[in-house]
C-alpha cells in the first residue's frame, strides 16, 4: 500500500503566514502612520507628564515581647488578682501602620504639614498649596475635562456636602469638606506606608512634584506617626498605672489590716506557749509575709507604671534616613515611549487586519 505524507497542515500554516505578512506589507503605509503617530503621542505624553520625586526612610519598630506584669502575675494571682491583661498588648503592632496613615485623622493633620517649594518664598501647607499653587499642567486638564468630566457634572448637579466620620477621641465626630476630601484621594495615593513582615522594617515613601517638599512631607508622616503610636502606648501606660495604683491601695490596706491583728495577737500572748496559741500565730505570721509580698510587689509596679508614663522614647530604629531625592521617579520618558511603540503596532496590527476582514466580508455579501 502506498502511502504519501499529508503535509497540507503545514502548507497551510505558511500559506496563512506569508498571506498576513503579504497584508501588513501592503498596509505599510497604514502601519507607519499608526506607529508614527503613537510615537508623537507618546513623545507628547512623556514630555508633558509632570516630574514626581519620591523621598522615602526605613525604619525598625521597637516592640516588646510579652506584658510588663509577668513576674507579677504569679505571685498576685495568688491573691486573686489578675495582672495578665494589663501589662501585654501596649503597642500598636506595625502591620496597623497602614491603617493608621490612612485614616481620617492622620489625612487631616498631614494637610497642615508645612512645605517649601521651588519658586515659592515662604512655606506653605500642603493644603494651601494644592488649593493656591498647583497647576496640574496640560496633560492634566486634559484628563479633568474628558475623563474626568462626568465626576465634574455630577459634582455640580449634588453640590457640596459635607461628609461626617466618627473620630477615635472621645467619639468625636469629624466634619469632612468637598475639598478636604479630594485631598484625602490625592494624600492616599502620595503617601504609602508598608511593612514587611520577613525583614521585619517599615519603609515610609511620599511623592510629591518638588523634591524638597517630597523629602518634608515624608518627614512630617514620621514625626506624626511615631507621634500617634507613642500615644497609644501612654494611653496604655496611664490605664495600667491606674489599673496598679487600685489594686496597690486594696493590698495596702489589706497588709496593714493583717499587720493590726498580728501586732494584737503577739501583745495579749506573749506569755502563753499552747500549741493552738503558736499555730494561730503562724497562721497569722504567714497572711502577713503573703500580704507583705504582694504589697512590696505591687509598689514596685507602680513606680515601673510610672515610670513608664512618663517614658517618651522613639519608637523607630532609623535604618535608611529620609534624604532629599536627587533624582525624579516620574515620569519615565523611555518606558512610556516604548509602551506607546507597542501600543501602536498592536493597534495598527488591529486595524490592517480588521480592514481586510471586513473587505473580505463585503466580497461574500456581494456574492451573495
Amino acid at each position: 500500500m502506498n502511502t504519501t505524507p499529508n503535509t497540507t497542515p503545514n502548507t497551510d500554516d505558511e500559506i496563512d503566514l506569508l498571506a498576513l505578512a503579504k497584508t501588513v506589507w501592503n498596509q505599510r503605509k497604514l502601519v507607519f502612520r499608526i506607529v508614527g503617530l503613537f510615537v508623537i503621542l507618546g513623545l507628547l505624553v512623556a514630555i508633558l507628564s509632570p516630574k514626581e520625586f519620591t523621598a522615602s526612610g526605613t525604619y525598625l519598630p521597637q516592640t516588646t515581647e510579652g506584658g510588663k506584669g509577668g513576674s507579677l502575675g504569679g505571685l498576685a494571682s495568688l491573691a486573686g488578682i489578675n495582672l495578665g491583661g494589663a501589662g501585654g498588648g501596649s503597642e500598636i503592632p506595625p502591620t496597623l501602620y497602614p491603617k493608621i496613615v490612612g485614616s481620617v485623622p492622620f489625612k487631616k493633620a498631614m494637610l497642615k504639614a508645612p512645605l517649601e517649594f521651588e519658586g515659592i518664598n515662604h512655606e506653605v501647607t500642603y493644603q494651601e498649596y494644592y488649593e493656591d499653587y498647583y497647576s496640574p499642567g496640560i496633560l492634566g486638564y486634559i484628563k479633568q475635562f474628558t475623563i474626568g468630566l462626568p465626576g465634574l457634572i455630577i459634582k455640580a448637579l449634588k453640590g457640596e456636602q459635607e461628609l461626617k466620620v466618627s473620630g477615635n477621641e472621645s467619639e468625636e465626630i469629624i466634619t469632612i469638606n468637598p475639598k478636604e476630601l479630594g485631598h484625602f484621594k490625592r494624600l492616599g495615593g502620595q503617601l504609602s506606608v508598608s511593612f514587611y513582615e520577613e525583614e521585619g522594617f517599615v519603609q515610609l515613601s511620599a511623592v510629591m512634584p518638588d523634591a524638597k517638599a517630597a523629602a518634608q512631607l515624608t518627614k512630617y508622616a514620621e514625626a506624626l506617626l511615631q507621634k500617634e503610636v507613642i500615644d497609644f502606648k501612654i494611653k496604655n501606660a496611664q490605664e495600667q498605672l491606674k489599673f496598679t495604683e487600685e489594686r496597690y491601695l486594696e493590698k495596702k490596706k489589706e497588709f496593714e489590716k493583717v499587720q493590726s491583728q498580728l501586732a494584737r495577737y503577739r501583745d495579749r500572748n506573749q506569755n502563753i506557749s499552747s500549741s493552738v496559741a503558736l499555730n494561730q500565730l503562724e497562721k497569722l505570721e504567714a497572711e502577713f509575709n503573703l500580704a507583705f509580698s504582694v504589697y512590696s510587689e505591687l509598689a514596685k509596679q507602680l513606680e515601673q507604671a510610672k515610670l513608664q508614663v512618663s517614658k517618651d522614647t522613639p519608637v523607630f530604629s532609623v535604618i535608611e534616613p529620609i534624604t532629599i531625592p536627587a533624582e525624579k521617579s516620574a515620569p519615565k520618558r523611555p518606558l512610556i515611549l516604548v509602551i506607546f511603540f507597542i501600543l501602536g503596532i498592536i493597534i495598527a496590527l488591529g486595524v490592517v487586519f480588521g480592514k481586510e476582514y471586513l473587505d473580505s466580508v463585503k466580497e461574500e455579501w456581494k456574492a451573495v
